[in-house]
């Protein structure tokens, strides 16, 4: 009984036990918030100078609300003492100017800056623990906000009056058919209108490699001639590929394609339970080694543009610097959007990842196999649950109306599972131990370091990015000893990359750092770096042509039969259809 193989069956009633409990938790972990909850009572509590300069804060600003209320009453109209945080739309409306309607909003928004002071600057408390609790309250708040109270909301309260109710009869039905489609897992209303293949996902091509993990699409040409190298799209495998290859007027994919550029993109399988041993490193060898080998054979001779969008783009930079230290130069260049490679600050996603809640994941990947793709939707939707969740309900629900569906909204329901192995380790060695970036990271018993990459670097963040926040992917110029262009570009982790050139009010800006260039800190280079006004594809393609030879040849034939790399498919392929 000596042997670690003897405990394997206790170990197995503690992964039950936490598997069990945490479908009563919603995956969250109660150890964890406990500790932060308690850390920072404690704190707090032993805090008597903090305490009583919050009481002093709290008593000001309530002194200042019952003036200006005492004001409105007696027909004065003060302006608002506190105003709005930035984004925030919950009380744009007119009506909320009006009494007493903008008392209710006030005292809301006090409230919110109240708890946001408690909940920071605590002595002693742990960073990660003190933005537990922060968060926690901050999705409390969100949730008693006057604007989801039917009886506070005064354009509710208007729209009930005008259609004498018949809003909230129309607000229950959509929650009915909502619930239903949820209960019985059919994709949200609206989604039908983008089926893949036929509305998004539409860009000609062919399936020209498979296996157990991939299937490589090689788009077909659009012009006479092409750029003599390639370019191979790795997107992340949270999600499915498309967000890459939406509708015609939005695909980056298209866009390439229509620029004289071969296009190639990986497809993942959406991996099931059998699939649960899959590690990150497989993802690497069936993944990106294995498209680069189909490529390489279909285009030979040629250099490669490798470009990594998210996750992809984690494991792009990987693979690069594998490749670099066993002289692998096959790439021309390496393109990382919205991609982190030191995860020290990666955002509120770094909420859900600590060592306990970690526990209480790997307990639910093991007795299923995998991640589902309604937790990973979750976590994603509690970042942002005032404009995910809440301003939703207000709309489809107490409104009565239906918010309109557009593509990227349909990707966004057409989420995946992640297999356990591969999760478990992807979180511990990246976003805990953050081994790439402390030079831990091991492929093929060597460190995969990013320094070692010789091959000049294009890396894109946006400016209102929660997954992967542009200060955290910024420091890609402190890990690497290459040429690096840095793009900060307007919108979100999605929508900032998805930036067609015709779409109005697109900014970014754009920086170059040499290998010999000194680094500076991402606010020095954000105050030296000017706005430019369009879309960052455009700079993206001007740079890959001065990453290249400049020669212009016929486009390749679709795969390569007599090297083993035949035509499968049409394009989207059939991985992506998986549910």
């Amino acid at each position: 009984m000596d042997d670690d193989g003897s405990f394997e069956a206790f170990r197995a009633l503690d992964r039950t036990r936490l598997a069990l409990m945490a479908q009563a938790t919603g995956g969250m972990s109660p150890a964890a918030m406990a500790l932060a909850f308690l850390d920072w009572g404690m704190h707090l509590a032993a805090s008597p100078g903090r305490c009583m300069e919050l009481a002093w804060t709290a008593s000001r600003r309530a002194g200042r609300w019952s003036a200006q209320s005492a004001a409105a009453a007696v027909g004065r109209d003060p302006p608002p003492r506190i105003a709005m945080p930035a984004g925030d739309t919950r009380f744009a409306s007119e009506a909320w100017a009006e009494a007493p309607y903008r008392f209710y909003a006030q005292w809301f928004l006090m409230q919110q800056q109240l708890w946001h002071d408690l909940t920071h600057q605590v002595p002693g408390v742990a960073p990660h623990h003190q933005d537990v609790v922060s968060f926690t309250v901050r999705q409390w708040l969100d949730m008693m906000s006057p604007a989801n109270i039917p009886f506070l909301n005064p354009d509710v309260i208007e729209k009930t009056r005008e259609s004498f109710g018949s809003n909230l009869i129309h607000g229950f039905q959509n929650w009915a058919e909502d619930a239903s489609r949820t209960v019985t897992g059919r994709p949200p209303v609206g989604t039908e209108a983008f089926v893949v293949g036929r509305d998004v996902a539409v860009t000609p091509g062919q399936v020209v490699f498979r296996n157990t993990l991939i299937e490589l699409i090689q788009y077909a040409p659009a012009t006479e001639t092409v750029a003599a190298e390639p370019i191979l799209i790795v997107p992340a495998w949270i999600m499915k590929y498309y967000i890459l290859d939406l509708s015609p007027r939005n695909s980056l994919v298209r866009w390439l394609v229509e620029r004289g550029h071969t296009v190639f993109c990986i497809s993942w399988r959406n991996p099931g339970a059998a699939d649960r041993d899959l590690a990150f490193d497989d993802y690497r060898r069936l993944g990106v080694m294995a498209a680069l080998d189909a490529v390489a054979a279909i285009v030979p001779n040629r250099k490669i543009h490798a470009a990594g969008y998210c996750l992809g783009g984690t494991l792009a930079a990987i693979a690069a610097a594998a490749m670099a230290r066993a002289g692998d130069g096959r790439l021309a260049s390496l393109t990382l959007l919205a991609a982190q490679m030191d995860f020290s600050e990666p955002g509120e996603l770094a909420l859900f990842i600590d060592h306990s809640q970690l526990n209480v994941l790997e307990s639910m990947m093991w007795n299923r196999g995998y991640l589902s793709a309604d937790q990973m939707a979750g976590a994603f939707q509690m970042l942002r649950t005032s404009d995910l969740v809440w301003s939703r309900l207000v709309h489809d629900y107490l409104m009565g109306e239906r918010s309109r569906t557009n593509d990227l909204m349909a990707w966004n329901a057409d989420s995946t599972r992640m297999p356990y192995r591969m999760h478990a380790e992807y979180l511990k060695r990246l976003y805990l131990d953050n081994e790439l970036a402390a030079g831990r990271f091991m492929v093929e018993g060597h460190p995969a370091a990013i320094q070692n990459i010789r091959a000049p670097i294009f890396t894109v963040a946006t400016e209102r990015d929660h997954v992967a926040p542009w200060h955290s992917v910024y420091k890609i110029h402190y890990l690497s000893d290459t040429d690096v262009t840095f793009v900060l570009t307007s919108g979100g982790h999605n929508a900032g990359i998805v930036a067609e050139p015709d779409r109005p009010h697109r900014r970014y800006r754009l920086a170059l750092k040499r290998a010999e260039d000194s680094c500076i800190s991402p606010d020095e280079w954000m105050a030296a770096t000017a706005t430019r006004t369009g879309s960052w594809w455009l700079a993206w393609v001007d740079w890959l042509a001065a990453q290249s030879s400049g020669e212009q040849v016929a486009p390749p034939a679709m795969g390569a039969p007599a090297r083993g790399y035949v035509p499968l498919a049409a394009a989207p392929g059939t991985y992506v259809h998986q549910r």
